[in-house]
């Protein structure tokens, strides 16, 4: 609608679009996550769940509507319409920009349960955000060196143990467990740093989905395999806020989960480790090898 204005102002204006959805839904958010914890009954805490997820659409909405009101982006998806609300799903994509975070919310909201991402611990810190995040319960890892564990061997299992209790708190409704499985964010010089195993990624990381199955495994409905390419260059979060990103590719795979995966002891059974991490190594090939297939069409079309 506003694609017309230049794209400085437009950057300025989804800037502060976002800053006051942000102020206003994490207001909201504080006051009943307090009152959850005032009250911590089994009833009370179930109703309070469901206003916060309802605040989080919500809030979600409120981006997706500056969204179309700066930006003229054209969307190539598909997979959308095998998507069920009351499912519960664990979520994994390839992760490229802030950017991705904003495309999945405004693809999945209301399609799936309240995507939870698994977050680093350093960002419960982020001024709104953090208290955000920590309100719907994200759960907040930290994630330490091979160098740092080996001096510390009490701090080895941490993140795992983090994990399993956070997913123990979704089980009592639908949820989405979503994991960028490379950890970080791709860039070239991180691709060169691993060896480029892959053309358009990085190394997967099998432990967080691992235990995410083992806690929650009878539950998942499936696993949603997300592939998301910029045809025009990865976007930076101002591009991305100014209108810039011309198209945005994305594909939603849903797959089954092998039964084998669904309960094992990922740490301590090095056969069932091996196992995990070659499927999720074959899954992150077979995703390199279309993301170089929808770049090649892209550029013919």
């Amino acid at each position: 609608m506003l694609n017309f204005l230049p794209n400085w102002f437009l950057g300025c204006l989804s800037l502060f679009l976002l800053i006051v959805n942000v102020i206003f839904w994490v207001s909201l958010l504080f006051v009943f996550s307090l009152l959850k914890f005032i009250l911590p009954f089994r009833f009370s805490v179930r109703l309070f769940d469901k206003i916060l997820l309802a605040i989080a659409e919500n809030w979600i909405t409120g981006n997706t509507w500056w969204m179309k009101l700066t930006q003229r982006t054209v969307w190539d998806v598909q997979g959308l319409e095998q998507l069920n609300y009351q499912g519960w799903y664990l979520i994994i994509s390839n992760h490229q920009s802030w950017a991705d975070i904003f495309v999945l919310q405004k693809l999945l909201n209301r399609r799936i349960p309240l995507m939870k991402f698994f977050l680093k611990r350093e960002l419960i810190w982020v001024p709104l955000m953090g208290l955000a995040w920590w309100a719907l319960d994200f759960p907040f890892l930290r994630r330490h060196s091979a160098q740092f564990l080996q001096k510390h061997p009490d701090q080895r299992g941490k993140d795992m143990e983090t994990t399993r209790r956070a997913c123990e708190k979704f089980a009592h409704m639908p949820t989405s467990v979503m994991n960028f499985l490379e950890g970080t964010r791709f860039t070239a010089s991180k691709n060169a740093s691993q060896n480029r195993p892959y053309q358009y990624l990085l190394k997967p990381k099998a432990g967080g989905i691992a235990l995410a199955l083992s806690a929650l495994g009878d539950k998942f409905h499936s696993l949603l395999n997300i592939t998301i390419v910029y045809p025009d260059g990865i976007p930076t979060f101002w591009t991305f806020l100014s209108g810039k990103v011309k198209k945005v590719i994305v594909r939603i795979h849903s797959l089954d989960i092998p039964p084998k995966f669904l309960k094992g002891d990922y740490e301590g059974d090095k056969a069932f480790q091996q196992a995990f991490q070659q499927w999720v190594q074959d899954l992150w090939k077979e995703k390199d090898e279309q993301i170089a297939f929808l770049m090649e069409e892209s550029k013919a079309s």
